[in-house]
């Protein structure tokens, strides 16, 4: 369950991220909506890595957090905020996916 919460609260850092890059292209009040966004999805997000830390260790539950938020940010970048998808780019998301699976096959 706590691989769960770990997820989860991943997706809620995207859900942050999100929130910063709309707030860029909105004005008030609008942007209020997407500050609101941004702190509710950051206390979730953090709860659920509490709650996930519980029981899995803290420097494994951090670096897949943060991965699983820097993959989620670079495509919800392409996909919703046009930016570019250079080949590059592709191939450093790749191995940071292939990096979160080895931390969580090398976790007991």
């Amino acid at each position: 369950m706590n691989w769960i919460y770990l997820l989860l609260a991943g997706c809620f850092e995207v859900g942050f991220t999100f929130c910063i890059g709309k707030t860029k292209e909105s004005v008030a009040p609008v942007s209020y909506y997407w500050y609101v966004g941004f702190l509710i999805s950051l206390a979730f997000g953090m709860w659920l890595l509490i709650k996930a830390t519980q029981t899995l260790p803290i420097g494994t539950s951090y670096a897949i957090f943060t991965g699983i938020g820097a993959v989620g940010t670079v495509l919800v970048g392409i996909f919703v905020f046009n930016e570019p998808a250079t080949f590059m780019r592709m191939f450093f998301i790749t191995t940071l996916i292939l990096s979160i699976i080895g931390l969580k096959i090398a976790s007991h």
